[in-house]
């Protein structure tokens, strides 16, 4: 995935959540440059991978396979500290572009049409092997229980929302010819290292060919504390 895709979604993402009237926090605008000058008072950003996530999940056609997200809070297994057993992500849903059919171990989520087009949902329940089952199922939808048969999908118009249990094959993307969409994704914790199950190869960060300068850290690529930004929050913990 070249860095010019990773720069150009992200403002394309500021952008759309600005005209829908959706508010980032700070630090979704700090730069490169900003970073230089966090210490440690901004590790549950690096720890918890809040922030930027953009992915083709190494498929080579962001377009059709790709995922802009901004995870606004998450808590972490793998680091003390960080108790918060929820998550919750923004996403900007162009028309046609999914992420690969995926399900999550533990994870249960509610997928929420925050504005603009609508979204597309199709589901599927896992089997034992970690495949597509052929059983009928239920979810609901904004707390209404529907019927599903295997790959049946859920149109989303804007404020409605579906929660996808764990071991729920999903996908889903903004239907053609309703624009742009934004997602909202509220969930138990995030673990993307360890709760994704694809049914296809994928990885779930991209390899990048750095094709212009990086104007924003991905969740993923954080740079270490600098000697300087450390010794400037002992600096400030101790007045």
């Amino acid at each position: 995935m070249k860095r010019s895709q990773i720069n150009a979604s992200i403002e394309l993402a500021m952008k759309t959540f600005r005209e829908y009237g959706i508010s980032l926090p700070g630090f979704a605008y700090w730069t490169v440059d900003d970073w230089k000058n966090k210490g440690h008072e901004a590790d549950e950003i690096r720890d918890c991978m809040l922030g930027w996530d953009v992915t083709d999940f190494g498929q080579g056609d962001f377009t059709k396979i790709g995922r802009t997200l901004f995870t606004l809070r998450n808590g972490s297994l793998r680091r003390s500290g960080y108790d918060k057993s929820y998550a919750e992500k923004l996403i900007l849903d162009p028309e046609g572009q999914r992420s690969p059919a995926h399900f999550h171990r533990t994870k249960m989520e509610d997928i929420i049409n925050r504005a603009g087009g609508n979204i597309l949902v199709q589901l599927t329940k896992a089997n034992a092997s970690n495949e597509r089952s052929n059983e009928h199922f239920t979810i609901k939808v904004d707390g209404v229980v529907r019927d599903m048969a295997p790959g049946d999908i859920v149109r989303l118009e804007p404020g409605q929302g579906v929660c996808i249990p764990p071991r729920t094959i999903h996908q889903f993307w903004g239907e053609d010819g309703t624009g742009l969409t934004v997602s909202g994704e509220v969930s138990s914790l995030c673990d993307d290292h360890a709760d994704n199950c694809f049914l296809e190869p994928s990885a779930r960060f991209p390899e990048i060919d750095e094709d212009e300068p990086r104007r924003y850290f991905l969740c993923h690529e954080y740079p270490a504390v600098s000697q300087d930004a450390a010794l400037e929050t002992v600096s400030v913990g101790a007045l």
